[in-house]
C-alpha cells in the first residue's frame, strides 16, 4: 500500500531559461559560466579607461623616465643621448643650487602654506559654523578658488608694490613700506600669503563638513560637565576632525609642492633665486635652456619628495589617533 503522505522525490530539472546569464545547464546540472569569458567581458568595457591612461599617464611617465637618464634638446628623437644617472648626479653636486635654495624653497614655500592656510581655515570654519547663512560665507570664501591664478597673482602684485594697498595700510600706521618682492628676505613670505590665502576656501568647505560630521550629543555632554570653549575645541573638535585635517593637510602640501602659476606671474623665480622652486626650475631647464634631462631628472626628485611628505603625514596622524 502506498503512503499517500509520503513526499515525493521528484528531482527539478533545471531549464537553460532558469539559469539565465549566469551557466548553463548540462545533463541537469548547472554548470557556471567560465570565468575566462566573465574576465574578456570585463576588460572590454575597461579598455577605454585603460587606454587613456596608457596614452596619456603611462607613456609619458616612461619617457620622462628614458629623458631623466638622457640628454636630449627637445627636438629630434633621434638625438636621444643616454647618461645614465648623470643627470640626478649633476642636481647634488657643489655648485648646483637645485638643492639649495631651490628645493629648500619649495620645502618652505609649502610649509608656509600648509601652516597658514591650515590655521586659518580651522578658525574661519569653526566661526562660520556658528553663524548665520553659512552657505553666503563658505560661497565668499570659496570665490579664490574659482579665480584665475592669474589675476590673482597680477592683483596681489601691485598690492605689494611701494604704492600699492598693503604699503598704504603700513604708512597709515606710521609704519614704513616694505619692498615685498624686491627683498629676498621677504619675498617668498609674501608668495606664501597669498597662496595661502589663495588655497583658504577649498580648505574651509572641508573642514565645515567635519564640523557637521561630529554629534551634537559630544557639546551637549561637555556642557553638562561644565567644559569651557576652549577645552571643548582641543579635547572635541581637533580630534574628531583629524580626518578631514589629515586630507586638507595633504592636498595643501601637495599642491605646495607642485606650485608654479604663482610664482611665475609674481616674481618670476627673483630676486635672484629668492623664490625659485622646483617646478618653476623643471619649466627654465626644459623650455629656457633645453635640457630636458636634467627637468625630467628634478621632476623624479620632486615626485619622490612629494611622495615621502605625503607618508610621513599619513604616518605622524595615524600614530596620532592610535596615541587617542
Amino acid at each position: 500500500m502506498v503512503n499517500a503522505l509520503a513526499p515525493e522525490t521528484t528531482e527539478r530539472v533545471h531549464s537553460p531559461r532558469d539559469a539565465g546569464s549566469t551557466g548553463s545547464v548540462i545533463d541537469g546540472r548547472l554548470r557556471p559560466r567560465p570565468r575566462r569569458r566573465q574576465a574578456l567581458v570585463a576588460y572590454l568595457f575597461l579598455a577605454p579607461t585603460l587606454l587613456f591612461f596608457a596614452v596619456f599617464l603611462i607613456l609619458p611617465l616612461g619617457f620622462a623616465l628614458l629623458l631623466s637618464m638622457s640628454r636630449w634638446a627637445g627636438f629630434d628623437l633621434g638625438d636621444i643621448d643616454p647618461v645614465g644617472l648623470d643627470n640626478f648626479t649633476g642636481l647634488f653636486v657643489d655648485g648646483s643650487t637645485f638643492l639649495a635654495p631651490i628645493l629648500t624653497n619649495t620645502l618652505l614655500f609649502a610649509l608656509g602654506t600648509v601652516a597658514l592656510a591650515l590655521a586659518g581655515s580651522v578658525l574661519v570654519a569653526t566661526c562660520v559654523d556658528k553663524l548665520r547663512f553659512q552657505g553666503l560665507w563658505r560661497t565668499l570664501y570659496f570665490l579664490p578658488i574659482v579665480t584665475t591664478v592669474v589675476a590673482i597673482g597680477n592683483v596681489w602684485k601691485y598690492m605689494y608694490e611701494p604704492g600699492g594697498l598693503v604699503n598704504g595700510v603700513l604708512n597709515t600706521l606710521g609704519l614704513g613700506s616694505v619692498a615685498f618682492l624686491q627683498d629676498p628676505d621677504t619675498a617668498l613670505p609674501s608668495v606664501v600669503v597669498v597662496q595661502a590665502w589663495a588655497s583658504v576656501g577649498t580648505a574651509i568647505l572641508i573642514l565645515t563638513a567635519g564640523l557637521k560630521s561630529i554629534p551634537e550629543s559630544y557639546y551637549e555632554a561637555a556642557a553638562l560637565d561644565g567644559a569651557g570653549p576652549v577645552t571643548v575645541f582641543w579635547k572635541i573638535t581637533l580630534p574628531l576632525l583629524r580626518p578631514s585635517l589629515l586630507f586638507v593637510c595633504i592636498t595643501q602640501f601637495i599642491t605646495g609642492l607642485q606650485s608654479f602659476a604663482l610664482i611665475i606671474v609674481m616674481t618670476k623665480g627673483g630676486p635672484g633665486d629668492a623664490t625659485n622652486v622646483a617646478a618653476l626650475e623643471m619649466y627654465r631647464q626644459a623650455f629656457s635652456y633645453g635640457d630636458w634631462g636634467t627637468a625630467s631628472a628634478a621632476a623624479f626628485v620632486l615626485f619622490v619628495v612629494v611622495l615621502v611628505v605625503t607618508l610621513v603625514q599619513l604616518w605622524i596622524f595615524r600614530r596620532k589617533g592610535e596615541d587617542t
